[in-house]
C-alpha cells in the first residue's frame, strides 16, 4: 500500500513541512484515542503505530500497522468528526503535525494533494473489503499467513535466511486483528513454523518462504 508521503512532490513536502511542527512520542505512548475530537494532523516522519479500537466487551481489534510516511487523523480533520481508533507507538515515532485548519487550508491549495488523498481513501477502502472477504473465505491459519505477508512485504528486513519482521505485536494484537481467538493463532502460528514457512520468538518473527505464506494465504485449508 502507497503511503501519503510518497506520493507527493518536493514542492508539496515543502509545502506541508511549513506549516506543520515536528513531535516526538515514545514506545508505548497514545498519539491519540477513540472518540477524542480532531486536534492535529500528521505525517509519520520514523517510527510505526498501530491504530485500533475496541469492542463493546472491551476487546482490543487492531485494525491497521502505520510506519513512516503515513498519514495520521485525515479523516476527522476533513469529516470534523471524533476520532475513529485509538493510535498507540510501537516504535519511538517522531511525525510532522499539523492542525486541522492548517491540513484543510494545505489541501485547498495543493489540489494535486487533495486528489492523492482520495485516491489513498480508496485504496484503504478496497484493502478493508480485502479482509473482510477473508474472514468468510480464509480459516485462521490463512488470516495469520496474509498478515505475516504483509507485515514482512511493508516492515520486513532481508536476512541471511529470511524476512525479519520486528513489528513488536503480541498475539493477542494479531488475535485483534485477524479476528480469532488468540489459541486460533498460536495453533496457527505454530502450523506455519512446523512447515518450515516461519521462526518466532517473542515479538518478532522471521519469515523463511514468503511465496510459500503467499499461497497458504490464498488458500482455504481448513485449521
Amino acid at each position: 500500500m502507497n503511503e501519503f508521503w510518497s506520493t507527493l512532490t518536493d514542492s508539496e513536502r515543502d509545502a506541508f513541512r511549513q506549516r506543520a511542527t515536528t513531535r516526538h512520542w515514545q514506545r508505548g505512548d497514545v498519539l491519540f484515542r477513540e472518540a477524542d475530537q480532531s486536534g492535529w494532523v500528521a505525517a509519520l516522519v520514523a517510527g510505526r503505530v498501530k491504530a485500533s479500537c475496541h469492542s463493546a466487551s472491551g476487546t482490543e481489534i487492531l485494525l491497521a500497522v502505520r510506519g513512516p510516511g503515513a498519514l495520521l487523523g485525515e479523516l476527522s480533520a476533513v469529516d470534523r468528526l471524533p476520532r475513529s481508533a485509538t493510535v498507540q507507538a510501537l516504535d519511538p515515532v517522531t511525525a510532522l503535525v499539523m492542525p486541522p485548519a492548517g491540513f484543510q487550508e494545505y489541501l485547498q491549495q495543493q489540489g494535486r494533494v487533495a486528489f492523492q488523498l482520495m485516491r489513498l481513501l480508496a485504496e484503504r477502502l478496497r484493502d478493508a473489503d480485502r479482509k473482510r472477504i477473508e474472514f468468510g473465505a480464509q480459516d485462521s491459519t490463512g488470516r495469520v499467513a496474509a498478515r505475516l505477508v504483509e507485515l514482512a512485504e511493508r516492515f520486513g528486513t532481508p536476512v541471511d535466511n529470511g524476512i525479519h519482521v520486528a513489528v513488536r505485536l503480541s498475539q493477542d494484537e494479531l488475535a485483534g486483528w485477524i479476528g480469532a481467538s488468540r489459541e486460533a493463532v498460536t495453533k496457527s502460528l505454530r502450523v506455519l513454523r512446523d512447515s518450515g514457512w516461519v521462526r518466532t520468538s517473542r515479538l518478532s518473527v522471521v519469515v523463511l518462504d514468503l511465496d510459500a505464506l503467499r499461497r497458504r494465504a490464498a488458500g482455504c485449508a481448513p485449521d
